[in-house]
């Protein structure tokens, strides 16, 4: 049996994660995925996912020459990829046993407090009946997401209003280092912190990847908003998705962000 330590976890998985690089989806680490979270379900914990991936997939689905550069452009591919995504969620967790539902978001919608008060009340609804809720950026409509840092935002703020006590960013690194560690052999992963400060800030990089849009530094910003409100916060490199198994027995896989009490 699974000794879990949390009760509710948000987990979100970025572009890089969830396509190859040709921008396709990655369909086998998509099913483990769906197998890891099912399976911790199984063992009682309550669990969200975050998911990007909308833009690449739609990209993918019309073999879009071309990474998608405008901002009309990604919200079309969007528009075309999130039912893609969906399509093949809905495939993989039956497939497991369980039912998931879509929850699109805009951050300004989650800004204001009757919609907040509705996005609380439809997650508490959805988990006590025991569906997974599968939650994206409304990308068709809303800008945000695209323009500035992917979805790493947005999972921060369900990780709030869901009540989580646990917020997984599965990444396409292994954690946070004091330095980047793809220009620097002598980079050291910072494997907790208590306290984010400039000092945490300034380890943070820029950009992110061609397929994604979060960088380090939007991360640890999602870290701030959660350990402000009690939620703990892991970064780890999402590549084998059974490290979540590791992660929700609290084993210090990736970089941990302690909660402030």
């Amino acid at each position: 049996m699974l000794d879990i330590l949390y009760k509710r976890i948000v987990v979100k998985v970025g572009t890089s994660t969830l396509t190859y690089d040709n921008g396709r989806l990655n369909l086998r680490r998509m099913e483990k995925l769906a197998c890891v979270l099912s399976d911790i379900k199984n063992s009682g914990t309550q669990v969200v996912l975050v998911s990007s991936g909308a833009v690449a997939a739609g990209a993918a689905r019309v073999n879009l020459d071309h990474h998608p550069m405008t901002l009309i452009e990604k919200q079309a591919m969007a528009a075309i990829g999130q039912s893609e995504l969906m399509r093949m969620y809905e495939r993989f967790f039956s497939g497991y046993g369980h039912q998931v539902g879509q929850i699109l978001l805009t951050k300004s919608i989650m800004d204001r407090e009757e919609p907040w008060q509705n996005a609380r009340n439809t997650f508490s609804t959805l988990l006590k009946m025991g569906v997974i809720p599968i939650v994206n950026e409304n990308d068709s409509i809303s800008y945000d997401g695209i323009k500035f840092g992917g979805n790493d935002t947005l999972a921060a703020l369900v990780a709030r209003v869901s009540d989580a006590d646990l917020l997984v960013n599965l990444s396409d690194i292994d954690g946070l280092y004091d330095k980047n560690p793809r220009e620097n052999e002598d980079a050291v992963m910072i494997k907790r912190v208590k306290d984010i400060d400039d000092e945490i800030f300034a380890m943070a990089g820029g950009e992110g990847t061609v397929r994604g849009t979060g960088g380090m530094r939007a991360k640890i910003e999602a870290a701030k908003t959660v350990t402000e409100a009690g939620i703990a916060m892991v970064i780890a490199n999402g590549e084998n998705p059974e490290v979540l198994y590791e992660i929700a027995q609290g084993k210090g896989i990736g970089t941990f962000f302690a909660p402030r009490t």
